[in-house]
């Protein structure tokens, strides 16, 4: 089971290598650490030097039990190979549960962190988890255009739902 997660990959600032600014041919992989599947990746940016622009968005399915989406900045080099410019591990609880609702868009902002442990840049992303078909309940219907979950109230056609769990009293005897 999993979920789906929109990334779209916007921009990156600031990106340097030796503490010089970068020359251009940026690009992003974007890969999750439960998935069985290969890095997303994004089109080179060959005009942005330090501060490229993708706005690119991927797609990956995010398993349950992962824990992290890892965004890495590269740039290439001469003979089509890559080197690292930073990476941005970024906990699964960012984008999926806690206040965050499905389609709901968010704009942040990660740290880039290279492989010396040095600050390196900022990558700017936004992310939705998509609704999908799965957690649908058959006892679900829209208001305001809003999935509510709940039990129908009686059998007679009715498209009315309870969404609170009804209180039930019990007829308590004491034997004193």
């Amino acid at each position: 089971m999993s979920q789906t997660l929109e990334i779209t990959i916007l921009s990156a600032e600031n990106l340097q290598e030796n503490k010089k600014a970068i020359k251009g041919n940026t690009f992003v992989t974007v890969q999750c650490d439960g998935s069985n599947d290969e890095a997303s990746t994004t089109k080179l940016d060959s005009e942005g030097g330090s501060y490229p622009t993708w706005n690119e968005k991927l797609v990956m399915d995010v398993p349950m039990h992962a824990r992290f989406v890892t965004i890495e900045v590269k740039y290439r080099t001469r003979g089509n190979g890559s080197c690292s410019v930073g990476v941005a591990r970024i906990p699964i609880s960012d984008f999926i549960g806690g206040y965050v609702h499905e389609n709901q868009l968010q704009f942040l902002s990660y740290r880039l962190w290279d492989n010396r442990v040095r600050r390196n840049g900022v990558v700017n992303i936004s992310a939705k988890v998509k609704v999908s078909q799965q957690n649908s309940c058959s006892n679900s219907m829209l208001v305001s255009g809003i999935p509510v979950t709940g039990v129908p109230v009686a059998g007679n056609g009715s498209n009315r739902i309870v969404t609170g769990i009804p209180a039930v009293w019990l007829n308590y005897q004491s034997s004193f």
